[in-house]
């Protein structure tokens, strides 16, 4: 009977990964010449009105892609866009709108690692799949800061289709 009850959590694993498909996930990934092209179009929006950033372009696993601290920007400016595009990546939406929805809910912010109340956040969606997230810093106005990562978005629009 004890032999019986050790083994019972692997058939149980075995018996429900049994029952699923067979088949490998397959998932959209962001290349990196893609992540280059979404930088330079933030970096130009922004250039273009004055302001100074830094921006974080992360994967779908959270994982830093692409990082560039602008010249002449403040040094915590690079953290911030990076906890900016993990919020927007954790949250499937932008980082405005996670600040938004924990204002309304009332009480404490959650204390989620790694995510931040601040505009300038932006998923990056291939069709309805999130593939990662860019987060800008450094303009004056999170609304700014999120106006130049739909901007670099918008500059591989045609293979998010």
């Amino acid at each position: 009977m004890r032999r019986l009850i050790r083994s019972f959590p692997w058939t149980a694993l075995a018996l429900a990964s049994a029952s699923f498909g067979q088949g490998l996930i397959t998932q959209k990934s962001l290349p990196s010449d893609a992540a280059v092209k979404i930088a330079q179009g933030a970096l130009e929006k922004c250039s273009s009105q004055g302001y100074k950033i830094s921006l974080s372009i992360l994967d779908a696993s959270g994982a830093v892609k692409l990082q560039v601290r602008g010249d002449g920007t403040g040094p915590h400016t690079l953290e911030h866009s990076r906890r900016k595009a993990y919020t927007a990546l954790t949250f499937k939406r932008t980082s405005a709108e996670t600040a938004d929805a924990w204002a309304k809910r009332g009480g404490a912010v959650p204390v989620i690692e790694g995510t931040v109340g601040a505009a300038g956040g932006v998923p990056i969606r291939a069709g309805e799949e999130v593939i990662g997230a860019v987060g800008v810093s450094g303009a004056p106005g999170g609304e700014k800061d999120e106006a130049c990562a739909n901007f670099g978005i918008s500059k591989i629009a045609e293979i998010l289709k």
